[in-house]
């Protein structure tokens, strides 16, 4: 009996399903390289065997937003988010974090009219580097304060900015995310973060920015704290290289198994009453 050719729709699908599990998959191994909770671990390999035995289309069911995706066995919220990321954006930036390769300049140029110099301009000014911070940036002004950002780019860089965010339910995702993690939290992550990379207790791994010879450089901690789970690294921004605040400021990335990723920076104040103290950026008055 000759085999049935699958359908071009067939094959989308089974091309979709597997490249969803692989990212998955992935940053399940990533993750275990750089000692990571096995439970976290796990959690990812499992969704991704899930994806890749699906008997339908990833794209269709994600057309039901979260909803749909928390409804498939070893998904959850946190990792159907990064799911709907992925299909609508074509990016992870939790896996490219993971593979010291986040370049929030090469996703600022997907939107139209943003070039390599002004998706550098946008990075340089703003500290922001995803697009989600991005259109929060959006929306709190601070885009149009970036030279080069007039009305009608605002304007046109908002509406793609919304129309991505529209789209497969990531408006949903966002409408579900929980508070940030407490100042406490964050401040005694980024603690231990610093007290292990200092005395190389920490995986180290090679960003692909900022790093010509390929150097395993960068500590990266991935630790829980009362159901969260947390990932720091030192900030490899250029604006940290050249302020020399690389090895002072740290990014760390936040989530729980009911919401997506969130992130924030700990810092060392410079000036006022908090002078050399470490403060969350943006909730200082909390530290």
């Amino acid at each position: 009996m000759t085999a049935t050719k699958p359908s071009p729709a067939q094959a989308h699908r089974y091309e979709a399903n597997i490249s969803v599990a692989s990212a998955l998959r992935e940053a399940a191994q990533l993750l275990k390289a750089q000692d990571a909770s096995p439970f976290r671990i796990m959690a990812y390999f499992k969704a991704a065997a899930t994806i890749e035995g699906l008997g339908s289309d990833i794209f269709d069911i994600a057309a039901g937003g979260i909803t749909a995706l928390d409804a498939i066995p070893n998904i959850g919220v946190g990792i159907g988010a990064a799911i709907l990321e992925l299909l609508s954006t074509g990016r992870w930036s939790q896996l490219d974090r993971l593979r010291g390769g986040l370049e929030p300049e090469a996703a600022f140029q997907s939107l139209p009219g943003v070039g390599p110099r002004l998706a550098h301009d946008i990075h340089e000014h703003l500290d922001v580097e995803t697009l989600e911070e991005l259109e929060v940036a959006v929306y709190d002004g601070r885009l149009a304060k970036v030279p080069g950002i007039g009305p009608q780019r605002l304007a046109i860089i908002r509406n793609a900015l919304s129309g991505i965010f529209s789209r497969r339910g990531l408006s949903e995702v966002r409408r579900l995310a929980l508070p940030s993690p407490p100042v406490s939290l964050l401040l005694d992550v980024d603690r231990e973060y610093r007290s292990k990379a200092e005395t190389g207790k920490l995986r180290q791994i090679a960003p692909k920015r900022f790093n010509p010879n390929s150097k395993a450089w960068l500590p990266i901690l991935h630790t829980e704290r009362d159901n969260w789970q947390f990932t720091a690294l030192y900030s490899n921004t250029a604006r940290a290289h050249n302020l020399g605040r690389t090895k002072d400021w740290v990014i760390i990335s936040f989530s729980t198994d009911h919401q997506s990723e969130g992130q924030c920076t700990v810092v060392t104040e410079t000036s006022g009453l908090k002078k050399g103290q470490r403060v969350v950026r943006g909730r200082e008055n909390e530290c």
